[in-house]
């Protein structure tokens, strides 16, 4: 990967980001990131935001544009909303919902066979992270501020789909909640079809009757 994909990947997966912090990451100076991020600039791929700093000097933080986005593409998008299209069109609604369940089964054993049931809660969540990064989710599990955990999807290879069908997120968050268990709370707290850089959720364990006081 050279560095003008590197800059554009940092920005993607850590959201917007000074010219510093990338360069400390980057192990570049300032200047020299700068200028790549002036050259993505100029090709439209990202964008700064002036927000005002600490002793009243703004900071210039760089994020990607909408076209910076469209460099981590959903997978066939095109062909995917075609059929969605069709299969309405030629099935009805309830088509569609039955193909969401099947696929719902189908991501649910693959999870299921990847998560042991009885590891503890941060390796669950670990080993989840690591089959949705697998199919292209960008996917990370990390420690929440609060003592909770998060699972953390910085790019969604179905958004197109998503956007035509919600229900495909509503059938995601159900899927994760059968298999990290019934002693987890799973909640989406960022959704990219509501705006949000990434789609993150939060998991926390929860007694369940018969444990321990």
């Amino acid at each position: 990967m050279n560095t003008a994909e590197h800059t554009l990947l940092l920005l993607k997966t850590r959201g917007p980001q000074t010219a510093q912090a990338l360069g400390a990451i980057l192990q570049l100076t300032s200047m020299a990131t700068r200028r790549q991020l002036e050259a993505a600039q100029d090709k439209g791929l990202v964008r700064y935001v002036d927000t005002p700093g600490k002793v009243g000097r703004p900071v210039r933080l760089w994020q990607l544009t909408e076209l910076g986005h469209a460099r981590f593409p959903d997978r066939h998008a095109a062909l995917t909303l075609d059929l969605i299209g069709q299969v309405r069109s030629l099935f009805g609604e309830a088509a569609i919902d039955r193909m969401i369940d099947a696929r719902e089964v189908a991501s649910e054993a693959a999870y299921r066979a990847a998560v042991d049931p009885a590891a503890p809660l941060p390796q669950r969540v670990a080993a989840l992270a690591l089959m949705r990064d697998a199919e292209g989710y960008m996917a990370e599990a990390q420690a929440g501020a609060d003592g909770s955990l998060l699972l953390v999807e910085n790019h969604c290879p179905i958004c197109a789909a998503a956007r035509v069908c919600q229900n495909f997120c509503r059938s995601e968050l159900d899927v994760f909640r059968r298999v990290l268990g019934p002693d987890t709370q799973v909640e989406r707290v960022e959704h990219q079809l509501a705006g949000a850089r990434r789609c993150a959720y939060r998991i926390v364990p929860v007694a369940r009757a018969g444990d321990p006081a």
